[in-house]
């Protein structure tokens, strides 16, 4: 397989994939209620969380299947709140991508002003549909988003989960080592990962960092071996596996973002 990318819907690609045709995925799907693509058929604009997870299970589920058996997926997911009742929401100079003509209503159980735990609704759906959750990573950000909020700390943090297809399956420990405190040895990789996040200004949001990609690809594959990214936005995912000698293949539903894509890879 030769790296490269297609536009269209991933649950579609996905299921004309051949079985086993990737050794890893490493993704962020659009998180819910977030953000208005303005495209039809984006997934996280969905009327409730239940339908959300219910169309990322399913596309997880084909990933699942286009996974070698000792495949693994790497899935950065962030969290929000309840809108309050609010039925839309003002961009700003800081974050114009933050404006939509839409917010969900609360989720059935919840109260406004509730966090709503999706990154955990989502990996115990994941879970329970076959997939071996094997580690929660803590993002942390030193340059969190800026946020108005007077009653409650400043979210810094997002998470990356790891998957397995398999209960054995490739992990290359060695290749993602970090330094001990003491600073001359190495230790294994923990489970906090600081790491500043990256606006990319063509896009006006903040894009998967590489520096958080390139621990995913160097401890899940080898050098040729394929990456898949479902959800390929601006390309990060490409970008890095290209530069430590991995293949990728992409899916990406907006127009927009994949001629971002496309000029990143083509530099």
């Amino acid at each position: 397989m030769k790296s490269g990318f297609v536009v269209g819907d991933c649950l579609r690609v996905l299921k004309a994939t051949p079985g086993e045709s990737f050794q890893a995925c490493i993704t962020s799907p659009p998180y819910w209620g977030l953000r208005d693509y303005g495209v039809e058929g984006q997934i996280g604009a969905e009327p409730t969380v239940d339908a959300y997870l219910e169309q990322l299970v399913n596309v997880f589920r084909e990933v699942r299947r286009t996974l070698k058996k000792n495949g693994t997926l790497w899935l950065n997911i962030g969290d929000s709140y309840t809108s309050g009742g609010r039925t839309w929401r003002d961009a700003d100079k800081k974050n114009p991508a933050r404006g939509m003509n839409y917010r969900a209503a609360t989720p059935k159980g919840l109260k406004p002003k509730d966090l709503i735990g999706v990154p955990w609704k989502l990996a115990f759906a994941l879970q329970a549909d076959g997939w071996y959750l094997r580690s929660d990573i803590i993002w942390s950000k030193p340059n969190p988003q800026p946020e108005s909020v007077k009653d409650r700390p400043t979210r810094a943090h997002e998470y990356v989960f790891l998957f397995s297809k398999s209960e054995r399956y490739f992990y290359d420990a060695d290749a993602v080592k970090e330094p001990a405190v003491d600073g001359r040895t190495k230790r294994s990789r923990r489970t906090v990962w600081t790491i500043q996040s990256e606006p990319l200004r063509e896009a006006h949001f903040a894009t998967f960092p590489p520096k958080l990609v390139e621990p995913c690809v160097l401890a899940s594959t080898r050098r040729g071996e394929v990456v898949l990214d479902p959800f390929f936005g601006a390309g990060t995912v490409g970008v890095v596996a290209a530069s430590l000698g991995r293949v990728y293949f992409g899916v990406e539903l907006n127009e927009d973002y994949a001629d971002i894509a496309r000029r990143r890879l083509e530099r």
